[in-house]
């Protein structure tokens, strides 16, 4: 790959992290957890690691999807940006069901993921970013 062409691609990443910021922190880190703001840190390393916050803790979140096992971590999280369709299950060692719920409005919508949790699925909640001591 082209070196310069790489250095775009980095320089827009972190152009777009200085402009999501700017308009709301929150959504900057969520669209890091969700994969919309792709390569992100590389780019904040090498090019604005002014921006290594963001990257830390979007690597505490979790994207919409199923998370299982060692990945998932116990404490509370919220999605700052979830549809009207946002659902989530917390299910435990035996698959059963801890915890569900929706956001129904649209609204940031919260979690707690308990130790006992051995699997955490969403949908139309875009990512959880986490909340007080987990964070």
């Amino acid at each position: 790959m082209d070196p310069a062409a790489v250095l775009q691609t980095g320089q827009e990443t972190c152009d777009r992290l200085r402009y999501l910021v700017k308009a709301d922190r929150d959504i900057a880190v969520a669209a890091i957890v969700s994969g919309e703001v792709t390569g992100a840190e590389p780019a904040v390393t090498h090019l604005c690691p002014q921006h290594q916050d963001l990257v830390d803790e979007a690597a505490l979140g979790y994207a919409d999807g199923t998370h299982t096992g060692t990945k998932l971590r116990a404490g509370r999280y919220r999605a700052p940006s979830p549809t009207d369709a946002c659902s989530w299950q917390l299910t435990g060692a035996k698959g059963e069901e801890l915890a569900s719920g929706s956001s129904g409005t649209g609204g940031q919508a919260a979690v707690t993921v308990p130790a006992s949790a051995r699997t955490f699925t969403s949908t139309g909640c875009y990512a959880w970013l986490p909340q007080g001591d987990n964070g």
